[in-house]
């Protein structure tokens, strides 16, 4: 008989974006591991991206409970007057008023962690008598938004229930929070509650080996790693990239564009290695570009003759696109957290074989994903001659990715298998 766990999560579909994929697909595979998974996640939440064909990957039998949440953005939006303006913008816009300056001060400085941090009581309230008439065996809390973490703690605290909890992104070293005008009582806050939930919780688990090493120094203890990665299912059955040739090179970017994933060097170094000769390529933007980014290229008039944006299309539909790709562009952050940023897409990427072009540290963890799966290594922001070169040797020979099987290692499933085995109380390392 298959043990329960009730896995506590802000996003779930029709929430889109890299955010809920790693928990559907956990979800989606853990039965076959021996855990039989619940979701608990807000009735209402406000959330950016929606992609209505991931509700078609939830199982009939997966049990989601839906609990309301009150969200301060509501009544922000009131004040402003708006409507289907995401708060997750606001930080980004150029011009700000003394409203979107308030909310951003406010948000910074009296929701702590996050503006979620209004569903833990309520949450906590109504979880926990299900937990006391023993219907889950584990929790599992992911963050961000880390108010998911704080459920979990105090379930942990009045229950005594076995909990994991899981980082996608680090909490108190996160650049997101450096954006923001808090104060430094507030910032000593985020690392209390940071550290009770390192220490409280029975396995800690996060994405990337040097977000793993950074919170094993925060704390301590021990940090398991639990990428994320690539569901052979999601790649269509009749999926078939373009006939590779030379002398052609349309390239494709999948996912968002802001101001900590700017493509605009890669962009001037594809314009000025094939300008001259008029050769043939192109880029396609798959999903939500920032305005500052479409400005830039719009401004200029060969960019603008050689870029296409598509918007944001569901994950069902951008194989398509990965279709018609002579190459795939991977724009990693710019930040002071690029070295442990391993996106999901990574590994999709390299599950269609198609070759990729990836900015970023060159020294991260993704670049050594590319070079174990016998990719290209990852290039730096700055250096405009690797990426003049690395766009020609794609030009010129646009051969198939010669990857090796090792990205099995990173197949849904077989993650779904470390994860059962962490809740069960075996250490992966």
């Amino acid at each position: 008989m298959s043990k329960k766990v009730l896995i506590i999560t802000y996003y779930w579909p029709p929430s889109g974006g890299s955010g809920v994929q790693r928990w559907l697909k956990f979800a989606k595979y853990l039965p076959g591991a021996g855990w039989e998974p619940i979701i608990f996640t807000p009735e209402n939440p406000d959330f950016d991206l929606q992609d209505e064909t991931l509700l078609s990957e939830i199982s009939p039998q997966l049990e989601v409970i839906k609990f309301p949440i009150w969200e301060p953005y509501q009544l922000l939006d009131k004040l402003r007057g708006k409507k289907e303006t995401h708060p997750g913008r606001v930080l980004e816009q150029s011009k700000k008023g003394w409203v979107e300056k308030a909310a951003i001060w406010l948000r910074a400085n009296l929701m702590i962690p996050d503006p979620r941090v209004f569903w833990v009581k309520p949450s906590v309230k109504f979880l926990e008598e299900l937990i006391q008439k023993g219907q889950f065996d584990a929790i599992i809390t992911t963050g961000p938004p880390h108010s998911m973490h704080l459920i979990g703690r105090e379930l942990k605290r009045k229950t005594g229930i076995f909990w994991l909890a899981d980082f996608r992104d680090p909490w108190s070293q996160w650049e997101f929070l450096d954006k923001l005008p808090m104060q430094r009582y507030v910032k000593k806050k985020h690392q209390e509650m940071e550290q009770s939930v390192l220490q409280e919780a029975n396995v800690v688990t996060t994405i990337s080996p040097t977000f793993q090493k950074n919170l094993k120094e925060l704390s301590n203890r021990s940090v398991e790693l639990l990428t994320n990665g690539f569901d052979p299912a999601d790649i269509p059955e009749k999926f078939d990239p373009v006939p590779q040739k030379s002398g052609r090179l349309h390239l494709v970017y999948s996912g968002i564009i802001d101001s900590i994933r700017n493509p605009m060097n890669l962009l001037f170094a594809m314009k000025e290695e094939f300008k001259p000769l008029d050769e043939d390529v192109s880029f396609t933007f798959v999903g939500r570009v920032s305005d500052q980014v479409k400005s830039q290229i719009e401004e200029d008039s060969w960019l603008k003759n050689h870029v296409n944006f598509v918007g944001y299309v569901s994950h069902e539909e951008v194989f398509a696109y990965y279709e018609k790709a002579d190459g795939l562009v991977l724009i990693l952050t710019n930040t002071k957290n690029a070295q442990g940023n391993i996106p999901g897409k990574l590994f999709e990427y390299l599950a269609t074989r198609i070759p990729v072009i990836a900015l970023g540290d060159p020294k991260g963890d993704s670049s050594e994903i590319l070079v174990q799966a016998g990719e290209s290594p990852v290039l730096s922001y700055s250096d405009h001659v690797k990426i003049q070169l690395r766009l020609r040797t794609m030009f010129d020979s646009n051969k198939k990715a010669d990857q090796d099987t090792s990205i099995d290692h990173f197949s849904r499933k077989n993650l779904s298998v470390q994860l059962a085995n962490l809740l069960n109380g075996n250490p992966l390392s």
